[in-house]
């Protein structure tokens, strides 16, 4: 694929294109189909997979009638598997409209040790569901038709009424009927008592606290855990994390197996081993359970007066492809259990804002899969599954994660060469100075070399073609592509180049920036089967049927045919980053940069002096009053430990004034348990190490003295003088002293905590509760009024999914991953892992976004068994939220003035390097004494202006010698605001 550099945002390129690839992807996946369906035994799936690749798009596109019945044979299938069997219910009178040919045996066999003089009830098309099942689970499988999201409840206990049998009942919805899976208990593993979704995530608490504990800046550690963790859960004999690339194929990328086995890690796969349908159907179902692949498959009965086809895209029980079933018979895998992981979409301009709710949020794309493999059949119950599933869920919260690290640190790095490059264009004027020098361009961006055609002359770094050869390729661009300004390529064969069979195994993928008509700059890749190694077995050649055979080595094969003419994909970023060179490399060359008239630059930079000392004055007085006014306690102590600083709050919390405190060792204010605590954060501050979350308390005095002390959660702010070196502590505070009484009462229940709950009291903070199963128990005064929804409007529904949910709940949320992290923490609580002051938010009735944090402790009866959760928010003051919009808008104004100088900078840098250039070539020239020493002064004169352009480039001349105070002040006034946040 290649593309021409177009005016859109790299976002919509990379849009658009993906829609390209799936689209393509889709039709090829179908031609295979129905190749597989039409050969029989003589299917060749290397061969077919060549020769689709060299099959032109336009050619694919035009077989869209082999699509559409491909797709509708996937989603519209008419069998299911046989370890469960299947309802389809009409929702308004919950009467039977399909069933599975084993749903009548499984439903309504007789059992002799449930005696009854009744005949037992047929399951036929227009039975009612409720004469199958006890009245409990009627009623219970009635509740869920009240629900938006019916798969709320899952999995719901039922109970046959003939044999007593009982069954997990899964419940989804689909076009013009809810769909139920039955699946059969087995009490000895799962007791009844295990049903529903929270009781389910207590399953894989274990393995959700090991990946919250992990460090992060490591994918390969994220993946080795959690195949790890699976694989401990599961017990299956081969768990794999399989990622997809951006071209859509796949790779394995995290493997773990019992002993014996062939390692599939390193593995690289073509698209079409997951067609796109099966990917589709992975975003909707994220679990897919396979028990038995020679098991026979069960056909559903529909009624024939039904208007439509009854999906079964949701349900568990579908049965798999029968080419699916094939590929693992072949590779010795009897059962299997697949988890989706399901990520944001990587869209680098964003219009949407991050207070928006979870509907206009980026979209969703399928990252890769979880892959559970085993050589014998292997059924796993649906409570296991869907602890898999969050575990899954928690899984891509964590990608999600480190993809914006990895996107930090790549942009940070391209920036850092970009500054570096562009310093080395602007002292030497010339491109050649990013191909000769170090760093070159090949550090810009991931490459295996470059080159640079400039004034008719080629220079070439790393692998990169012959001299003749840049020159075709040159000219073939000025003839093939001469409007684009640039051109990214994986494969210069598929491109259209003529001489890329010329080129060999040498190069293949290739970027281009053109600095002009004439001048061009080249980035090139070699192809990805140079770098991809796999660590498996090789094809055996005694093996008669290998080449046939859908087997991982085939994929592995039939991968390398694919990709032998084709290199790593250009990322977007690395894109920009091209053409952000090139911008610069065309303002050098061409000399757009006309030079500033002084008289102007010392009005531009006398106005920001004045503008900036203004307004940081403004802001650093405004933050020292809302310091002084802050409605939490602020103490500072010098270098000897001396208090010298101590606002209202601390004041009116210990009973202590100001003037009385002032003056006297923070040691001798703090209670003696607090003693070392306070001594080692101290030290430690004083070394340049700011400890957080500190709990200490603190005396109180006078009227306060009988209350007993303040407890206090403290952390440290060093203080800094101009040279950067320690002087003092600044301690910021949060008052617990309330909160602590608070939640000593709802630990131990004792007294009427009801009382506590729902005291209008303004310093009782919002709480709210559920129960062991989930539902919503507890709402109170403060809760109420912080949401605008009463207490009767959500007491008695799910916690998690009617209350706060990221679509169709009370509260919403901004997205699934804010979701996925309340479900954590709850979690947490009822597993006995309290959680104190997590980032929260969520949107309020009127659509209003609040941010604050959540502390969510155990509820527990008077026996010690955990009975529920108790979650308490602690909204920012005020004060606080003030001060950030402050903060916030000083940093917009810096950012801006930073800017301005950074263009001053350049302005003035360009034509500076043409006049040392001119001076160098008059010192070749015969010139007296007198024209010497002006050279010369012109010379010291340059020098001098090089210093003062470094120091604009760093801080600016005003930041460093007219307001460094204030910015230390400002610095120190940052960190304890948004510690409070």
């Amino acid at each position: 694929m290649s593309s021409s550099r177009a005016a859109s945002s790299s976002s919509s390129r990379n849009r658009q294109s993906t829609q390209e690839r799936v689209l393509a992807q889709t039709t090829l996946d179908a031609e295979l189909n129905a190749e597989f369906e039409e050969s029989s035994d003589s299917f060749d799936y290397s061969k077919l997979v060549e020769a689709q690749r060299d099959t032109p798009t336009v050619l694919q596109e035009g077989r869209s009638e082999k699509v559409i019945a491909y797709l509708q044979h996937i989603q519209r299938g008419k069998m299911i598997q046989s370890f469960g069997c299947l309802l389809a219910l009409d929702e308004k009178s919950f009467n039977v409209i399909a069933f599975s040919e084993n749903a009548p045996e499984m439903l309504t066999t007789v059992s002799h040790a449930v005696p009854s003089v009744d005949d037992p009830p047929r399951l036929d098309i227009g039975t009612n569901v409720r004469s199958l099942f006890t009245d409990q689970g009627a009623a219970a499988l009635h509740k869920a038709l009240g629900f938006a999201d019916v798969s709320l409840l899952n999995p719901i206990l039922v109970q046959c009424k003939t044999s007593g049998k009982p069954f997990y009942a899964i419940v989804h919805r689909a076009t013009g009927c809810l769909v139920v899976d039955f699946e059969p208990v087995n009490p000895t593993e799962f007791p009844a008592t295990a049903a529903g979704a929270l009781q389910s995530y207590k399953l894989a608490a274990k393995a959700i606290s090991k990946i919250q504990a992990l460090p992060g800046g490591s994918m390969e550690l994220l993946c080795n855990t959690v195949v790890k963790e699976v694989f401990d859960l599961t017990g299956y004999d081969r768990v794999m994390a399989y990622k997809f690339h951006e071209d859509n194929h796949g790779e394995v990328f995290a493997e773990i197996t019992k002993p014996g086995l062939e390692p599939y890690l390193g593995l690289h796969y073509p698209a079409t081993d997951i067609p796109q349908a099966a990917r589709f159907l992975f975003m909707k179902n994220k679990v897919r359970l396979i028990c038995d692949v020679r098991a026979r498959p069960i056909k559903v009965i529909e009624d024939e007066a039904l208007p439509f086809d009854i999906s079964l895209c949701g349900s568990a029980l579908r049965a798999a492809h029968s080419c699916h079933l094939q590929y693992m018979e072949n590779m010795n895998s009897i059962a299997s259990l697949v988890m989706a992981v399901v990520v944001n979409e990587n869209e680098e301009d964003d219009e949407v804002g991050s207070e928006q709710p979870a509907q206009q949020q980026k979209k969703k794309i399928l990252w890769g899969l979880i892959v559970c493999h085993h050589e014998s059949p292997r059924y796993v119950p649906f409570p296991l599954r869907y602890a898999c599933e969050f575990l899954a869920q928690v899984f891509a919260v964590h990608v999600n994660k480190e993809f914006e690290v990895q996107k930090q640190l790549r942009e940070k790095s391209i920036l850092r060469m970009q500054t570096i490059l562009s310093d080395m264009l602007f002292k030497e004027a010339s491109p050649l100075t990013i191909v000769s020098g170090a760093p070159n361009i090949m550090d810009l961006i991931k490459c295996d070399g470059a080159a640079l055609l400039y004034g008719g002359k080629v220079w070439r770094l790393g692998t990169a073609p012959t001299e003749s050869q840049i020159r075709d390729l040159a000219l073939w661009l000025s003839e093939v592509h001469m409007d684009s300004t640039g051109l990214s390529t994986e494969s210069l064969h598929d491109a259209g180049y003529p001489g890329a069979s010329a080129l060999g195994d040498t190069v293949c993928g290739m970027a281009v920036a053109k600095i002009n008509s004439s001048d061009i700059l080249f980035w090139f890749r070699s192809p990805t089967a140079k770098e991809i190694r796999w660590g498996g077995a090789k094809n055996d050649p005694s093996d008669m049927d290998d080449s046939r055979r859908m087997h991982p080595r085939l994929s592995f094969k039939a991968f390398l045919e694919v990709v032998k003419m084709k290199s790593l994909a250009w990322t977007d970023s690395e894109m920009d980053a091209i053409h952000s060179l090139q911008l610069i490399l065309r303002g050098a060359v061409d000399g757009v940069v006309k030079p500033t008239g002084k008289a102007s630059l010392d009005e531009q930079i006398g106005d920001l002096k004045l503008d900036g000392l203004a307004e940081l004055q403004a802001v650093t007085s405004e933050m020292v009053r809302l310091m002084e006014t802050a409605t939490v306690p602020i103490l500072a102590v010098d270098g000897n430990g001396l208090v010298n600083g101590w606002n209202q709050k601390a004041a009116e919390l210990t009973g202590l004034r100001v003037d009385d405190a002032i003056g006297r060792h923070i040691l001798t204010l703090v209670e003696e348990s607090s003693v070392s605590v306070v001594q080692r954060m101290l030290y430690l501050a004083l070394q340049g190490k700011e400890e957080k979350e500190v709990r200490f308390e603190v005396k109180t005095h006078g009227p306060k003295r009988d209350d007993g002390p303040v407890i206090l959660v403290v952390n440290a702010c060093a203080s800094r003088d101009l040279h950067d070196d320690v002087v003092g502590v600044c301690f910021v505070a949060q008052d617990m002293t309330v909160h602590k009484l608070v939640m000593d009462k709802f630990t131990r229940v004792e007294g009427d905590y009801m009382a506590i709950i729902h005291n209008p009291n303004p310093l009782i903070p919002p709480i709210f509760g559920a129960d062991e199963s989930g539902w919503c128990c507890e709402w109170n005064a403060a809760m109420t009024k912080l949401t605008g929804w009463h207490r009767e409007e959500v007491l008695d529904k799910m916690l998690l999914g009617e209350v706060f949910d990221s679509r169709n709940a009370s509260c919403l949320l901004k997205n699934k991953d804010a979701f996925v992290s309340l479900c954590v923490v709850i979690n947490s609580a009822l597993a006995g892992e309290e959680t104190e002051k997590a980032p929260f938010g969520f949107f309020d009735r009127s659509g209003k976004y609040t941010e604050c944090l959540l502390s969510v402790n155990r509820r527990q009866n008077e026996g010690g068994l955990i009975t529920g959760v108790f979650c308490f928010i602690h909204i920012p003051s005020h004060e606080l939220q003030q001060a950030l919009q402050v903060q916030q808008a000083s940093e917009q104004k810096s950012l801006k003035r930073l800017k301005a100088f950074s263009y001053m900078r350049h302005a003035i840098n360009n034509p500076l390097s043409g006049m040392l250039y001119s001076r160098k070539a008059l010192k070749n020239t015969d010139l007296n004494e007198e024209q010497m020493r002006q050279i010369h002064v012109a010379d010291n004169c340059h020098h001098q202006l090089n210093k003062i352009l470094a120091d604009l480039d760093q801080h600016n001349i005003m930041e460093k010698y007219l307001v460094a105070w204030i910015w230390r002040w400002l610095n120190l006034c940052c960190k304890m605001w948004w510690w409070l946040l």
